[in-house]
């Protein structure tokens, strides 16, 4: 049985572009891997950013500061970074008793995929939308709007909860979760740095040799204050594309049923409401992309194309 899974598995992953090896039985430690080096490669970053800035305004406690924050935002972007989402996202959780519906097929579907069963917040919007969070299977949370919960039908909002618990299994919501804090902190920088060049901030130093390299230092620093920011959402972006097919290859083959995953992301991508707790940084947490009636270029969009994951879904033989 395991084996006729693991076949069929590797037949849905090549219709989602998504490699054979990068299935349920390794994504998980491969995303416990990634975040630990992303982890690393922002502490390296930022206080490399830190020695630039710290260079270009003269000022060695920038450094200081930017070594400990990072690594402050390090650890507490693993402990805490699913409570910093919830609360950007203006989240509470339902209880048992207030939502024994949603509750109940949640509970059925981690019966069947060996989960534990996560807590269930809900968002008060009529955009429709999901996504999840939390360090591990153990301290998971879906997250729904009360839009979703209106207007999908059982089948259709079966499909969106496989997905999201698909995440929980897989590992996702650490790694996507902790990419929100990083990148808002990188770009929090990069805002300081241009509103102390903007306002006429300037090292008092006026050493020739020491004002030339300083005058490197600042070029530096300003390019990096532009393209940090960019850098950082692009990772982020490339995260969630690759997400997005796996979790609903493995939603499709936990529910049975691909069409109802698929009729959801057409009605939830067809509503034309944006939500209005989303921002640029957790847009890439969601099932959808939560800004409605902007055109934006394939290199930036949060998501892969709707039609693309529908048509993938709608192309898999589950029996």
């Amino acid at each position: 049985m395991e084996q006729k899974f693991k076949k069929g598995f590797s037949a849905v992953c090549s219709m989602f572009y998504v490699p054979c090896f990068m299935t349920i039985y390794n994504q998980a430690d491969k995303n416990t891997r990634l975040t630990w080096i992303y982890i690393t490669g922002f502490l390296v970053f930022v206080i490399g950013v830190g020695y630039v800035f710290a260079g270009a305004m003269g000022n060695s406690a920038i450094l200081y500061g930017a070594v400990i924050f990072s690594i402050l935002m390090s650890f507490g972007s693993y402990w805490w970074s699913d409570k910093i989402v919830l609360g950007m996202s203006k989240a509470k959780e339902v209880t048992h008793e207030e939502g024994r519906e949603i509750y109940h097929l949640v509970e059925n579907l981690c019966i069947t995929a060996g989960l534990p069963v996560p807590k269930i917040y809900i968002i008060e919007d009529s955009a429709p939308n999901a996504f999840a969070t939390g360090r591990d299977k153990e301290h998971g949370v879906i997250c729904l709007t009360t839009g979703i919960i209106d207007k999908l039908e059982k089948a259709e909002l079966e499909g969106v909860l496989a997905h999201e618990l698909s995440h929980i299994g897989n590992r996702d919501i650490l790694l996507s979760t902790i990419v929100v804090v990083l990148v808002g902190f990188v770009t929090l920088m990069a805002d300081w740095f241009r509103n102390w060049t903007i306002f006429g901030g300037r090292s008092r130093d006026n050493d020739r040799e020491g004002g030339q390299l300083q005058l490197i230092l600042m070029i530096v620093a300003i390019a990096l204050s532009i393209l940090a920011p960019i850098a950082a959402m692009l990772m982020q972006l490339a995260i969630s594309r690759k997400r997005e097919f796996l979790a609903d290859a493995d939603a499709a083959l936990l529910t049975r049923y691909p069409e109802g995953l698929a009729r959801a992301l057409e009605k939830i991508s067809g509503n034309s409401e944006p939500l209005e707790v989303a921002n640029r940084a957790t847009a890439h947490l969601f099932i959808v992309n939560p800004f409605k009636g902007k055109k934006i270029s394939k290199l930036f969009l949060t998501h892969p194309p709707i039609e693309d994951r529908v048509a993938a879904l709608r192309g898999m033989n589950i029996k």
